[in-house]
């Protein structure tokens, strides 16, 4: 399996990691794992990044990413097994923190044609 590491110039674009969770609630389960298991794992196989954990009692889990550029991704890892909230919290890892731009159309070219769209449909 490849992992891929994003950076933009060779430089990590996630600062901090917020890992917020319940001590009691039965949807932190899987977060609550992930914290005993593998959290300190993850820690040390990225000294670039700051991971703080926090208690949020009665709320369900949540894993929140900052950014270099300033923006922030919240992701929700409620009823997730361990393994399933390190994937998310590689994901976060590994992406640039832009904001996600929807095009306006499915057809991207730089010479749009004027007749419209080629297609392999016969139309008489």
């Amino acid at each position: 399996m490849i992992l891929w590491q994003m950076s933009q110039r060779g430089v990590w674009q996630l600062q901090k990691l917020t890992v917020s969770y319940c001590n009691w609630g039965g949807s932190s389960r899987g977060i609550r794992g992930f914290m005993e298991s593998q959290l300190q794992a993850f820690k040390e196989s990225n000294p670039q990044l700051e991971v703080v954990t926090e208690l949020n009692r009665g709320q369900h889990p949540f894993l929140k990413g900052a950014y270099k550029n300033k923006n922030e991704r919240v992701v929700s890892v409620m009823n997730m097994t361990p393994e399933d909230v390190l994937a998310c919290a590689t994901r976060l890892r590994n992406s640039l923190g832009r904001k996600v731009v929807k095009l306006k159309t499915r057809h991207v070219t730089k010479h749009p044609s004027v007749q419209g769209t080629w297609t392999t449909d016969l139309q008489i």
